[in-house]
């Protein structure tokens, strides 16, 4: 079995470099994304009741349309690596966490702000804002607190 293995990597050395050039490229990708989506973010994103209404918001229905299936796609590619990276080499958490910032399902605000309140993920996440020179991110208001108001 093993020298079957063997052969069959030897057989398909290239197809195998190239894989690994595709995985590292990827890897790198997918870091540097989530740098730039992370710095970009505004600092009250989290903090607000409502989310953030996007630019592209008020535009014609088809280009709605078609950023929402590109930005969901994005979400979901960055959600299957991320969940690669628990156990591979790479930012898993912050992936994940980019990847629901851009997917769009229901409790999706819950749970943003419920993970932006964890110090294992707020951490990192001001940490490359402030090497980007942006201010943290502001958490959000407890919902004990805001019912206050």
């Amino acid at each position: 079995m093993l020298d079957d293995l063997l052969n069959w990597a030897e057989a398909h050395e290239a197809l195998l470099w190239w894989i690994g050039a595709a995985s590292l490229a990827t890897l790198l990708g997918s870091l540097l994304a989530v740098i730039v989506i992370i710095a970009r973010m505004p600092a009250d994103f989290f903090a607000d009741r409502q989310h953030h209404r996007l630019a592209w918001s008020s535009r014609h229905p088809a280009l709605r349309l078609t950023l929402a299936i590109l930005r969901n796609t994005l979400g979901a590619v960055f959600l299957v690596a991320g969940l690669a990276m628990l156990v591979l080499p790479g930012q898993g958490l912050l992936t994940i966490f980019v990847a629901l910032v851009l997917l769009d399902f229901p409790g999706k605000l819950r749970l943003e702000r419920w993970l932006i309140r964890k110090p294992a993920v707020r951490r990192p996440i001001d940490w490359i804002r402030a090497k980007a020179g942006r201010e943290p991110i502001r958490p959000p208001v407890h919902p004990a607190a805001s019912s206050r108001r």
